[in-house]
């Protein structure tokens, strides 16, 4: 039963909830035995909430015995990356720098799923300001093999999520930071657009490209969290005033005669044959929902690699610049050097990236004119070692950047697996806060596949 609870997914839990089947107290107690028996293998968690949580969930256990449950999500656990502001629940970012910090306030967003009756698990690792390394609580593996790397930094959201430790959890992005470890750990996740969700009480490492999301298992699951995550912050001047439509309403709208835009340049070169191999089955699988492909040509997708970096350093050092004076030693070291290297460049090379980008940008605006949405892998490879990550990595934003940098809304979603039972995650695209159809899109893809349901062997070692 335990293990059964851990791997539901939330909408599955809801229901369960609704129909008292099944209460928030025995949920949060297999969530709470499970992690003692693998955070310590998986390294999940920075903080756990287990006496408020527990107290909570019991509290939302006599609210539904009364009749007054707020809605879906009562009574259901959220786990937020490190980075997030918890009120009274401490923050560290993984630095040093802030190994005391406890906010007097939560995130907006964080706000907005408490009042909706969501529980505090605890908060999950990340590397250091999400840009450095996993020095101080240790290093989240992957738990498909843990000798292979997570992706990061939204790292310990990714493998918790896949490995039964929590339901869904909440990340950040500012080059692939959900997507990249939601696709070597086999889960699915958003990225919304730029400012859809409020970013105030995150810690912030880009202005331009930061972008918070989920992950989850299933796509029913982020659409229940976007839904009541979005939405203007008149203490964000970033959030959109745009209204939040029900995206959980349209996750059954007919796919059929969408057409998706093939980009071949850039993002279906140089790819692993397992990958390769996944995707061409995934675009066969949306065929036969109907779903046209459509060629499309995104011109300059290839030369963002040193773009992206450069903007997001600038940002950053202009973020911690204070903070880096005054307690530098407290930062780890790679988080020291990409930060600190935003001081040497100049307002030129920050004025030519930005037009870089902006050319970028109109050639994917005329692009996604023609069609729906895009598809393309979201990593031209399977997870690698851990040894490969501390030596030299491959580029893990290779495929994810491009739309932080743009502010398009992508969601990756698992399309299957390497020879060596490695996750595989195929991206999808939208327009402009038209998160509807990229959740739409990838619904459909999970109900005619099963990557999803698929259960990391770590959990074969657990006793339920």
């Amino acid at each position: 039963m335990t293990l059964d609870l851990c791997f539901l997914s939330l909408t599955e839990l809801s229901r369960l909830v609704a129909a008292r089947a099944v209460s928030p107290v025995e949920i949060i107690d297999s969530l709470l035995t499970r992690i003692g028996a693998l955070n310590g293998t998986l390294a999940s968690y920075v903080t756990l909430c287990e006496e408020t949580a527990r107290t909570r969930a019991a509290a939302a256990e006599e609210g539904l015995r009364a009749g007054r449950r707020k809605g879906p999500l009562d009574g259901l656990p959220i786990a937020h990356k490190d980075i997030v502001w918890t009120k009274g629940v401490r923050t560290t970012a993984h630095s040093r720098a802030l190994a005391d910090f406890v906010p007097g306030d939560s995130a907006t967003f964080v706000d907005r799923l408490e009042q909706q009756g969501m529980i505090l698990l605890g908060k999950t690792n990340t590397g250091e300001f999400a840009c450095g390394a996993t020095d101080l609580f240790g290093t989240p593996t992957n738990p498909w093999s843990p000798t292979r790397y997570t992706g990061g930094s939204s790292n310990g959201s990714a493998n918790a999520v896949a490995a039964g430790l929590a339901i869904a959890a909440t990340g950040t992005d500012t080059g692939g930071s959900v997507r990249v470890p939601a696709s070597f750990c086999g889960v699915v996740g958003l990225k919304p657009t730029y400012g859809r969700i409020s970013r105030r009480g995150v810690i912030p490492l880009s202005w331009s490209m930061d972008h918070v999301g989920t992950l989850t298992r299933t796509v029913a699951d982020a659409a229940m969290l976007l839904e009541h995550m979005a939405g203007h912050d008149p203490l964000d001047r970033t959030s959109s005033r745009r209204p939040v439509p029900s995206y959980t309403a349209r996750l059954e709208d007919p796919v059929r005669g969408l057409v998706v835009g093939i980009p071949r340049e850039h993002f279906y070169e140089g790819l692993h044959p397992d990958v390769d191999r996944a995707v061409r089955a995934a675009l066969h699988a949306l065929e036969g929902l109907g779903v046209r492909l459509e060629e499309v040509a995104l011109e300059g997708a290839g030369d963002l690699e040193f773009v992206g970096p450069l903007l997001y350093r600038v940002e950053a050092f202009a973020q911690h610049a204070e903070r880096l004076r005054e307690r530098g030693r407290d930062y780890g070291r790679r988080a020291r050097q990409k930060i600190a290297a935003g001081a040497f460049f100049s307002s030129g090379d920050y004025l030519q990236a930005a037009q870089i980008r902006e050319r970028w940008n109109r050639s994917l605006e005329r692009g996604l004119r023609r069609v729906d949405a895009l598809v393309t892998p979201t990593l031209p490879f399977p997870a690698f070692p851990l040894e490969t990550q501390a030596s030299g990595p491959p580029d893990t934003s290779w495929g994810t950047r491009h739309f932080n940098m743009s502010g398009h809304p992508a969601l990756t979603v698992p399309c299957g697996f390497s020879r060596e039972d490695l996750p595989i995650g195929l991206q999808i695209v939208g327009n402009m806060f038209d998160e509807s159809t990229v959740l739409t899109i990838a619904h459909a893809f999970q109900q005619v596949t099963d990557w999803h349901r698929r259960r990391p062997p770590i959990e074969a070692g657990v006793v339920a």
